[in-house]
């Protein structure tokens, strides 16, 4: 198969490795050229690491290299089966590339967008022939993450999106399935984890250190919310919560946060800046860190709390998106355990604590706050009426 990756930068040339390590003929496009070169220099760093590591031999590294040609025309893609764009987050810039790259190759060529949160059907409303659009959503570092999500637009045929899933399979990816909604799967379910220890913090419960430990310590996350609010960059995070509840038609569920806002507005931007929640030294690790011992009764209790109050706003996300068709049962779980690197699947977590003490923890918020923000998905209620659960 021929492949075409539209964008030079980490996202670009990480697919570009993931098609070329499965024996596609790649061709990287940049109009940059000092981009291109960086490009392919980062390869070669990155494949003497694996041979460094024994994952792979000489031989394999040089088949990855030959695979992979770098081009500055648009042209250049001419012969391609399946062309990925992955630019900068501008719908009128990547219509504008898919409009001109759509008269150069086949009509069955599949033009897709690695776009992580901007409507397909509109990127699609660009071509002449818009059923060949899709959405193939890889996750950073492409190499190492395992999922991709797989969004078909209102136009996309059933033949792109079954000859797309069968691809990114063959690419040995986990592929979900998902509905051409703000945030897909992925950045729409994980935006509690955010927004809720923000909101737990606003309100003066616990710090961010605090809250990170509860949700490390007594649900297993690699990172905290603020910790990996962090590693993200605040200004990135932010963009993309301020960008779901504005297409959500200002869903309270999703609304940003002034503390957020602030910190990216001061510059504070996390370990790339040096500051944002935590402190940061020149190799990015927290300064001046206080470990927080959950042993006392008051501590693991404010704890429990917290973890709590974010895992059941998640499972709520979770279920939401099922019970308005944006994804299978295993597509959500998948997408969170494999693109997020969640400790569980939502769902399961949900089925694991019981949907009562879901719809229970749920009720207790909405009632406390009365606001629209903490209302139990449908599906939670009527599973809980018919005692039913996720997975059987």
């Amino acid at each position: 198969m021929n492949v075409g990756i539209i964008g030079s930068g980490t996202m670009g040339s990480g697919i570009a490795q993931v098609a070329a390590t499965a024996g596609c003929s790649v061709k990287l496009y940049d109009t940059n050229q000092e981009a291109l070169d960086k490009a392919k220099a980062s390869l070669e760093k990155i494949l003497n690491r694996l041979i460094e590591k024994g994952r792979i031999d000489t031989e394999e590294k040089n088949r990855i290299q030959s695979n992979i040609t770098y081009v500055d025309s648009l042209k250049a893609l001419a012969d391609s089966n399946l062309t990925i764009e992955a630019i900068v987050e501008n719908i009128d810039i990547k219509k504008k590339v898919f409009s001109e790259l759509e008269s150069y190759v086949a009509d069955d060529c599949i033009i897709a967008s690695n776009t992580s949160s901007l409507s397909i059907a509109s990127i699609a409303s660009s071509l002449q022939k818009p059923e060949r659009c899709i959405g193939i959503h890889f996750f950073n570092p492409a190499p190492l993450m395992k999922l991709v999500e797989v969004i078909p637009a209102v136009q996309t045929s059933k033949t792109v999106l079954d000859k797309s899933v069968e691809t990114i399979k063959s690419w040995k990816k986990t592929v979900a399935v998902a509905k051409d909604t703000p945030g897909f799967i992925v950045n729409r379910v994980a935006r509690p984890f955010y927004g809720e220890a923000l909101r737990i913090y606003e309100e003066g419960i616990a710090d961010f250190e605090t809250i990170d430990h509860s949700l490390k310590t007594l649900g297993g996350f690699r990172m905290g919310p603020f910790e990996l609010m962090d590693f993200i960059g605040n200004d990135v995070n932010y963009t993309v919560t301020e960008t779901v509840f504005t297409a959500f038609y200002f869903d309270p569920r999703y609304k940003p946060s002034f503390t957020q806002k602030r910190l990216s507005e001061a510059g504070y931007l996390g370990r790339k800046s040096g500051k944002g929640y935590y402190d940061y030294d020149s190799s990015g690790k927290i300064i001046n860190s206080c470990h927080h011992e959950l042993d006392s009764g008051s501590h693991e209790e404010l704890a429990q709390t917290i973890f709590d109050r974010v895992l059941v706003m998640l499972i709520n996300e979770a279920a939401d998106a099922l019970f308005l068709n944006i994804a299978s049962v295993e597509d959500i779980d998948n997408a969170m355990t494999k693109g997020v690197n969640y400790p569980k699947g939502l769902l399961a977590w949900a089925d694991e604590k019981g949907i009562d003490w879901c719809v229970t923890k749920l009720d207790e918020l909405y009632n406390e706050y009365h606001e629209d923000r903490y209302r139990c998905s449908p599906l939670l209620r009527k599973m809980n009426k018919e005692n039913k659960t996720f997975f059987n």
